[in-house]
């Protein structure tokens, strides 16, 4: 894919409207990849005009800051900082709620002050004012879809509408899971969860979670963070239900189901 970097474009005496703020999940981890690459093949199709930070990106300091490592997290979001208003960056738009939570909300005391998307809200606009299309019979007409809320969108930012609204242009059968919305239960991999080793208990929260998706009888359940994803999709491995049940970003899906022209 061709995406070009906010430097090639200050190269060429340009800025994007909006930054691409890939993320550490969506950068390195394989499984991110495809949800960063369906997020790009949409924003093309829209005629964004947006660029990434690429190696000039750093971890936004989510996951240090959540340790407890203060110091460290300021290091990374001042470098972040004086990157973004350098170029003059306005506006972001990212897939990682952690991401997403961070800029947003913890960099304007630091000095970074933006307006920041999530790719959720961003999609609903695009399908709202008829930028993006989607097929009338795609494959995913009246499969059933159940969506997991991220912690960092639902509970911590009080975006809940905007990924359903989404799902519900696709068509689909929406079924909801009994713990959902300002309910819902974590997947396990917030608070910098993912990189440690669990606590003790008798269940691990991922399989509890996955349990409850896998109830609902759904063929596909819906993330909107990549975190999310990967435990809901081990948690699926786990129940041995890879076969009938996947676990898809709202980009992946939209990007499944875009008409091509």
């Amino acid at each position: 894919m061709q995406v070009r970097t906010v430097a090639e474009m200050f190269a060429n005496g340009e800025s994007p409207d909006i930054l691409f703020w890939v993320g550490c999940a969506g950068s390195f981890d394989q499984r991110a990849q495809k949800i960063t690459k369906a997020f790009a093949l949409i924003l093309d199709k829209a005629g964004i005009n947006y660029a990434i930070l690429g190696k000039e990106e750093m971890c936004t300091g989510d996951p240090v800051r959540r340790a407890g490592n203060e110091f460290a997290f300021q290091m990374m979001a001042y470098q972040n900082i004086q990157v973004l208003n350098n170029y003059g960056i306005k506006k972001i738009v990212t897939a990682c709620p952690h991401c997403y939570n961070t800029l947003k909300n913890e960099y304007p005391a630091l000095g970074g002050t933006y307006e920041v998307i999530h790719h959720t809200t961003l999609l609903q606009q695009l399908l709202d004012d008829g930028k993006i299309r989607l097929k009338e019979d795609s494959d995913l007409k009246n499969k059933k879809i159940t969506y997991h809320d991220s912690c960092y969108l639902g509970r911590a930012n009080d975006i809940y509408d905007a990924p359903r609204k989404v799902l519900e242009a696709l068509k689909a059968e929406l079924v909801e899971m009994k713990r959902c919305r300002s309910n819902g239960m974590c997947c396990g991999a917030g608070g910098a969860q993912m990189f440690k080793e669990e606590e003790k208990g008798t269940t691990r929260i991922n399989i509890e979670r996955s349990n409850e998706a896998i109830g609902t009888g759904a063929e596909v359940i819906a993330s909107a963070c990549p975190f999310c994803n990967t435990m809901m999709t081990d948690g699926v491995k786990l129940a041995e239900k890879e076969e009938s049940v996947q676990v898809l970003d709202i980009a992946e899906l939209i990007a499944q189901a875009i008409e091509s022209n």
